[in-house]
Formats: structure tokens, C-alpha cells, sequence
């Protein structure tokens, strides 16, 4: 099982050539996708206009979500707090809620977000970063610990 966090998808919607496309489908062949429903606010909240709502909403409709359990939240603000008494400051509280579904669910995480690293530096996330390299080509770093 995997989760892909709206990093890759944005720039999966950013390819026009299509190879991140192809390297994330090759990722994908025979694995369970799942998102969360921040994700689809990201993601939606970064339309350019109806048309792609519309596209992008029937798309994320037929998706399948993990939802949030009764301690989800209060875990999700203790890494924040934690790392922030480390002196390492996450961008966004959301990260660090989708951070705690996929350890809650023992899932990978596939990202292009420096704080899930960071996150991942203290916590058992397991995650793998996928960004582009100066030439457009993907880069895949090698981050991932054996939880």
C-alpha cells in the first residue's frame, strides 16, 4: 500500500512530457493507492478554474481515502510539538497529519517535501522523496529507513 502525498501530484500535473507520469505509474503497477482528505483539499484548493474542478473533483471522488482515527489528531500535533523543541519547524500542521495516517497505517509515503524527511529523521515514517533534478529528470532519494 501507498500514499501519494499531493507534492507528486502536482508535479505529476506539471509533466508535460509525461515521464514523472511514467515513472510514478511504473512505481504504482499492482499497488493499492490511497490518499487522505487532505490531500484532496490541497489539491483542490489549487484549481485555476471550473472546468479543472470539475475534472479534478471526479477524479479524487472515485479515489479511496484513509480516514483519521480518535487519537489521529492529538499524535499528529505531538510531532509537530516534539520537532519543534528540536528546533525543527514543519511548514504546515497538515503534513504532520498525513504523516501520522501513513504510520497508522504502516503505509509508504511517496512525497517531494523536504518536511517529511524531517519528520521522518525522528519518527517511523516510512517514506521515499521523488523531486526533479535540474535537467527535469527524476531524482529518487534514498531516505527510506527499514521501520
Amino acid at each position: 500500500m501507498v500514499m501519494i502525498d499531493t507534492s507528486v501530484w502536482i508535479n505529476v500535473f506539471a509533466d508535460k512530457q509525461g515521464d514523472y507520469s511514467s515513472w510514478l505509474n511504473e512505481l504504482l503497477a499492482g499497488r493499492e493507492v490511497y490518499l487522505t482528505r487532505f490531500q484532496q483539499l490541497e489539491l483542490l484548493q489549487g484549481c485555476r478554474n471550473e472546468q479543472e474542478w470539475g475534472k479534478l473533483s471526479d477524479y479524487l471522488d472515485g479515489q479511496d481515502y484513509l480516514e483519521t482515527q480518535s487519537g489521529t489528531w492529538q499524535a499528529a500535533a505531538r510531532i509537530y510539538y516534539d520537532l519543534r523543541k528540536m528546533g525543527i519547524t514543519i511548514r504546515s500542521p497538515i503534513d504532520c497529519c498525513i504523516a501520522q495516517i501513513a504510520m497508522e497505517h504502516e503505509m509508504l509515503l511517496i512525497h517531494d517535501d523536504r518536511d517529511f524527511t524531517a519528520i521522518a529523521d525522528q519518527f517511523p515514517l516510512q517514506q521515499k522523496r521523488w523531486s526533479r533534478d535540474e535537467a527535469g529528470g527524476l531524482k529518487v532519494h534514498e531516505e527510506l529507513k527499514p521501520y
